[in-house]
């Protein structure tokens, strides 16, 4: 682990610096170490694939204080229980909501249908949430299908899309700016107000992408 001030009230720390599974373990690990100290004046833990972000109230803490504390606390050798479970999410593949799956199609030199295969055949690890809230960073993607994001974002994503970029997919929870390559849409909620973190998905959680037809998609709420 290495220990960085960010500011005045906030710290990062390292455990890597690439998306690698035993990296991400570590993470994860730190991450519901620090959590389950429940330290008043923490006042806010970001996980990402490589570190965790902390913010922090100075007027309980200062960086050299904090630092010895997680340091006492962080153990990555301890057999945590992490909520692994994989959630099933429906997603539609269709070409009318996959904008990017012809140019991918083309890239790639693979049809659309093996595309949709080697998307939905893993089952990813959720790494991080944010960019927008309950957008969850899932990793990693077949190295056969990774594009990196589009040349020129787009103004508007439509919320449920299903995207691409690098070996990193997700899904947009709301309609936004964006630019990674959407190859799919979902009717699936990951928003939810009344959680804590916004996010029905959480870091330690599985996600399996499930191909449906547009009748199915249409059925459950989505919308072309």
């Amino acid at each position: 682990m290495i220990f960085k001030i960010v500011s005045v009230d906030s710290l990062i720390i390292y455990f890597g610096n690439s998306i690698d599974e035993k990296i991400s373990q570590n993470v994860k690990k730190a991450y519901f170490c620090i959590k389950n100290l429940t330290l008043e004046g923490i006042i806010e833990i970001i996980p990402s694939y490589t570190s965790i972000f902390i913010s922090y109230d100075i007027f309980k803490y200062d960086y050299e204080s904090l630092k010895s504390l997680l340091e006492k606390n962080i153990n990555l050798d301890l057999d945590l229980i992490l909520d692994e479970k994989i959630i099933t999410i429906d997603v539609y593949y269709g070409k009318e909501v996959g904008f990017d799956l012809e140019k991918i199609s083309l890239e790639k030199n693979l049809s659309i249908e093996n595309i949709i295969s080697l998307h939905s055949n893993k089952i990813y690890d959720v790494y991080a949430i944010g960019f927008l809230p309950a957008f969850a960073y899932l990793g990693k993607v077949d190295e056969k299908i990774a594009v990196p994001r589009v040349s020129t974002p787009r103004k508007i994503v439509p919320k449920g899309s299903v995207a691409i970029a690098d070996f990193q997919t997700a899904i947009y929870p709301q309609q936004s700016p964006g630019g990674w390559n959407i190859i799919g849409k979902t009717a699936f909620e990951p928003f939810d107000k009344k959680l804590e973190n916004l996010s029905v998905l959480n870091i330690g959680n599985k996600v399996k992408f499930n191909p449906i037809s547009k009748e199915q998609f249409l059925k459950q709420g989505g919308i072309l």
